[in-house]
């Protein structure tokens, strides 16, 4: 791509040295005035540099990608499937895409895009050539800027499909640049080749750990075997894998195999239960062994607002009620909230245990729902406060029952919060600058990619053992038969659509279920056609005009929440979606820009846009 780049690498102004993830120091100075020899010419100043690839890599919250063109964390990954709700809808979600709509390929000049990212990879890889320090060090460094080039050109082929493969720093001025510049689309086959060639070399220089503390969250052997899993996995799935080739399911379930192998064999599993410190557990131990197992790709934050030592993040504020704070706009949909099995892992509906009653819906859930879905009157401890009780109802504020009022002065536009990782011990004054880690890969994720791999190729065995393990440790009840609410004797699409469902809420408001959807080609039958939902609470009126409960209501609701509810409360679904959500086909693979073809003409616009370039080959 022919477009000139300005390499930024960030530098400590305290320290000569420092860590990428580290949370206590994260300086972001500029170096764009230092010569290559400078910047890359010993170890320390290639750390540096080496840090500043982290900090434009690694993703966010909900698994946003870093890179400023990215379409899908500019929308909200959970806003375009049914866990959330946005308005207007935007044009994915609308069916309105055209070729001008998605520009994650990048038709600029930019060091924040994906190709701008590229090139700082490339750049540090080449110099590392001449670097003047010991080949292990200069090798390990490598591995991980592979590794990042892996992750930034996966984000790229499963947007569009095959890329033009840059593996080399091009030319930036002149002629010659212009000409060097016009790279054509690799196919789609040879863009994972290359994806998977990274990650392997990576996978063979890299550690199984890093031993200095101070290295937590840097990339380990088995971080890249686990993102190489779900490589291979996405590759094996029916947006790439047309005919079903077993083929490549085969391989990525040996690629998720091994990386189970070498995470569990270094203090890596599922954290032993479900709860916001699988969150809040953080950092490193002596050895590289991490403290949290659950966290086998991480992004560390910290809590300082400083402009140059700072990295927080406001999910926590994105997720807190307005009223206390924060933002309050990460709402769950009444969609989602029934989706929840119950507490002995059956849907609701089906379980015969615990019948589900939507007037109570919070009754007899899978454990985490309670972790996860914050609901009027509900227990949900923040700032410090243990026994603080969420409210989200709605009242009669005259007489004569015509004019209603809310519990809150900024209402949740569906009546629920996601309450997931958000740090119970954030005082209001540092909501907005939490430091939670983010989670990219979950060792929970690994366990179910290898589930459905295992489920493709008929291994139901190993598919059943790993479905077990996650919602054991949920908490969901064995039941008599050891199947915690699994059903006996699935195979093929009923096995596939049962680990697909724990997928859905396992990894709820993790942005991950928009790429499931779209990797096994589900967008348009699980959602095209549906209007999402809220509820109102609303309280029974008594004639007062008042909020007649709240004098008494944290003490009746945890004397029995069921009691307040079946007396004081009404619960009536609602659509807040104005239009149904409506996924073209097309939307699999999106189409090119013109500014893009432009400024390349040896870019090939996709089949299913108008052209003649076939994404799934």
């Amino acid at each position: 791509m022919k477009k000139i780049y300005t390499i930024i690498i960030a530098t400590s102004v305290s320290s000569l040295m420092f860590q990428s993830c580290r949370k206590d120091v994260l300086d972001k100075q500029s170096l764009t005035t230092l010569t290559a020899t400078q910047a890359y010419g010993d170890s320390v100043s290639a750390t540096l540099a080496l840090n500043y690839v982290y900090q434009a890599n690694q993703p966010g919250w909900a698994g946003n990608d870093g890179s400023a063109t990215s379409i899908i964390a500019n929308y909200g990954p959970g806003s375009m499937t049914e866990e959330n709700i946005s308005q207007p809808l935007n044009p994915i979600l609308a069916g309105s895409v055209t070729t001008e709509t998605v520009g994650d390929l990048g038709s600029s000049n930019s060091a924040t895009n994906n190709y701008g990212r590229i090139r700082t990879i490339n750049l540090f890889i080449s110099e590392m050539a001449t670097a003047n320090f010991d080949t292990g060090t200069k090798t390990r460094m490598i591995g991980q800027c592979l590794f990042w080039r892996a992750y930034r050109y996966f984000a790229l082929v499963k947007i569009y499909g095959g890329v033009p493969l840059v593996l080399t720093p091009l030319p930036i001025v002149g002629d010659a640049a212009k000409l060097a510049g016009d790279y054509p689309r690799a196919t789609t086959t040879e863009t994972f080749n290359q994806i998977v060639s990274d990650l392997n070399t990576a996978i063979a220089d890299l550690p199984i750990g890093w031993p200095n503390i101070g290295d937590y969250g840097r990339i380990t052997k088995g971080a890249a075997q686990a993102f190489l899993g779900r490589v291979l996995l996405t590759w094996a799935s029916p947006q790439f894998n047309t005919n079903n080739d077993m083929t490549r399911w085969q391989t990525a379930y040996d690629a998720n195999t091994t990386a189970i192998a070498t995470l569990s064999a270094h203090g890596y599993g599922l954290y032993p239960k479900e709860d916001v410190t699988m969150w809040t557990t953080e950092g490193g131990a002596a050895g590289g062994v991490p403290v949290n197992p659950e966290a086998v790709l991480v992004t560390e934050y910290n809590t300082s607002s400083d402009a140059v030592l700072g990295n927080n993040t406001t999910y926590t504020q994105g997720n807190v009620p307005a009223y206390l704070g924060g933002k309050g706009g990460n709402n769950p949909t009444w969609d989602e909230v029934q989706a929840f099995p119950m507490a002995d892992g059956k849907a609701p509906g089906i379980s015969t245990k615990y019948p589900y009653d939507p007037q109570h819906f919070f009754d007899n859930r899978d454990p985490r729902f309670y972790q996860t879905i914050a609901y009027n009157g509900c227990n949900w401890p923040l700032e410090g406060n243990s026994t603080y009780r969420l409210w989200t109802y709605f009242y009669y504020s005259n007489t004569a029952g015509t004019k209603n009022s809310s519990t809150e002065a900024t209402s949740a536009q569906t009546g629920f919060y996601c309450r997931k990782a958000v740090d119970p011990s954030l005082a209001a004054a540092n909501i907005a600058n939490s430091g939670t880690d983010w989670q990219e890969i979950r060792y929970a994720e690994v366990l179910l990619n290898q589930a459905e791999c295992a489920a493709e190729i008929g291994n139901t065995a190993i598919a059943y053992s790993d479905l077990i393990a996650i919602r054991q440790r949920a908490g969901i009840e064995a039941g008599t038969d050891g199947m915690y609410g699994l059903t006996a004797g699935m195979s093929g699409d009923a096995l596939i659509n049962a680990i697909m469902f724990e997928r859905q809420i396992e990894f709820a408001y993790e942005g991950k279920r928009y790429w499931d959807l779209r990797r096994r080609k589900l967008l348009e039958s699980t959602l095209n056609g549906k209007e999402r939902q809220g509820v109102t609470i609303q309280l029974v009126a008594d004639g007062s005009g008042t909020d007649y409960l709240l004098p008494t209501r944290d003490l009746a609701a945890t004397a029995s929440l069921d009691d307040v509810y079946s007396t004081y409360f009404t619960v009536t679904p609602k659509t807040i979606d104005t239009q149904p959500i409506s996924y073209q086909t097309a939307d699999y693979f999106f189409g090119i820009q013109s500014a893009a073809i432009q400024n390349d003409p040896k870019l090939l616009q996709n089949n299913t846009w108008g052209g003649t370039f076939d994404p799934t080959k």
